[in-house]
């Protein structure tokens, strides 16, 4: 399934919808962008890095967020510490995160699913050397809490 990810404008949502994105994530969002992403009729991942933003999306009927950038941001910390008050919101965090923590992220009962570019080294990109770029991304869809492959 490919979807588009760093959608920041209306004109950007019309554009990748019609190129044939099956999803949107945006690293933030506003009224405006809010209302063109679900005007799409594609799943979308608007993006936060605090809790005022996740509670006015929460207003807003948003569920599901991207939060970003997660390391950057306070990481699986800052997640953990949202679960309690905002147990409604859950996530998405991408940002600094690798194979090696994406585990961490994974077992928070917020987090629904990690992002990174470590799947996608740019050596590879330049190289087109796809088979590299699955084995990385099969990986990644095998890691969950506590790092084992379900």
């Amino acid at each position: 399934m490919v979807g588009a990810g760093t959608v920041i404008s209306p004109e950007q949502v019309a554009d990748v919808v019609a190129a044939g994105a099956r999803f949107l994530v945006s690293p933030g969002w506003t009224d405006v962008l809010l209302e063109a992403m679900r005007g799409s009729g594609v799943p979308f991942l608007p993006g936060v890095s605090t809790t005022s933003e996740v509670v006015a999306l929460l207003e807003r009927g948003v569920r599901e967020m991207k939060f970003f950038p997660a390391e950057a941001a306070g990481g699986t910390a800052y997640l953990k510490s949202l679960s309690g008050p905002l147990p409604q919101a859950r996530f998405c965090p991408t940002g600094g995160i690798g194979p090696a923590s994406a585990p961490d992220y994974l077992a928070l009962p917020n987090v629904a699913c990690v992002g990174g570019s470590w799947m996608l080294p740019s050596d590879a990109v330049a190289a087109r050397d796809w088979g590299r770029i699955e084995a990385l991304a099969r990986a990644a869809a095998g890691l969950s809490a506590g790092g084992t492959c379900r």
